[in-house]
């Protein structure tokens, strides 16, 4: 029997493999392209993501609530891309199906972590811009540097805790079927599957994390934007009004680039393509990152003009 299919198992004992293999995008024609494209994506955003930090860090203009989120956002992107582009590389166009399960374990850990992370932020951000429309008077009263600092440290520490668990009771699995995770990366959901003893811990954080990680946050970011809206229609002014959604407009975008994908991927279900599923999953987790910076530069007005002060201040020098 191949060792792909099974391993030794003896009752009572857990059993962990040397290794998986990752199958990934297995059949799809000319799918190298998209390797040349996720490494040239992934240069962007190292080069985007550093800008958008080094600015926040440099200017003290950038030292408040809004831009502690957004510096914390541009860390998640670049952590996120680190854990999911350059494995990704390694194992498909460098030809390193194999991963050892120690590594495989590490790798889904930082990976579903810093994905958690991205979309807490965006909440963050959302309840930001809810406050600064809502209760425009009372704003730097309520958000301030020590509070969102706070709730970012809160969310790392609830995202490594939860993400964790979910690793933890990985290891108390024994597998003895095939070792192909039918993904891209190390994936918890195809991972957990392989096992050949009781995994209902792990299947119930399978549905329970994804509603905590990327539901929740949507349903906040929809209830913020739902009061943002009912305070906009008490606005009389309509240039008021529209000075006061164009704040909002580079969230929304990010918003949008972010977990529409995902909604639409989850919508389909098993009507989308196992392989059209993972290439649409992989691009929500490799385009983000790298637009986000883009989106802020072009769409927040402090921030251009930050960039233009730092290029007189260059200019002079």
């Amino acid at each position: 029997m191949s060792p792909l299919n099974s391993v030794n198992f003896t009752n009572g004992s857990i059993v962990h493999p040397d290794f998986f293999y990752i199958s990934g995008f297995a059949g799809i024609p000319n799918i190298e392209y998209y390797y040349i494209f996720t490494c040239f994506v992934y240069v962007l955003t190292l080069l985007g993501n550093t800008f958008v930090m080094f600015m926040i860090y440099t200017d003290q203009c950038l030292h408040r609530p809004k831009y502690i989120a957004v510096f914390n956002l541009a860390l998640c992107d670049l952590c996120a891309s680190t854990s999911f582009i350059p494995p990704l590389i390694d194992t498909f166009m460098f030809k390193s199906h194999f991963i050892s399960f120690k590594a495989c374990m590490a790798s889904m850990y930082f990976s579903f972590c810093f994905l958690a992370l991205q979309s807490f932020t965006l909440a963050v951000l959302s309840y930001d811009r809810c406050v600064a429309i809502c209760f425009p008077l009372r704003y730097n009263e309520i958000v301030t540097n020590k509070s969102i600092l706070v709730i970012t440290a809160t969310l790392w520490i609830f995202a490594g805790m939860a993400i964790l668990m979910a690793v933890m009771y990985l290891t108390t699995l024994s597998f003895c079927k095939s070792l192909v995770i039918n993904s891209y990366f190390c994936d918890h959901g195809p991972i957990f599957r392989l096992a050949c003893n009781d995994y209902t811990p792990s299947m119930l954080i399978n549905w329970t994390h994804p509603a905590m990680i990327l539901w929740c946050p949507v349903l906040f970011i929809t209830g913020t934007y739902i009061c943002i809206g009912r305070a906009l229609l008490r606005i009389a002014a309509a240039s008021e009004r529209l000075k006061a959604m164009q704040t909002c407009t580079s969230h929304l975008i990010l918003v949008s680039v972010f977990y529409l994908p995902i909604c639409i991927t989850e919508a389909m279900g098993s009507a989308m393509d196992q392989n059209t599923r993972m290439i649409n999953m992989s691009l929500t987790t490799v385009l983000p990152p790298v637009l986000n910076p883009i989106i802020y530069t072009l769409k927040t007005e402090e921030f251009r003009e930050s960039i233009k002060k730092l290029y007189r201040r260059n200019k002079i020098h």
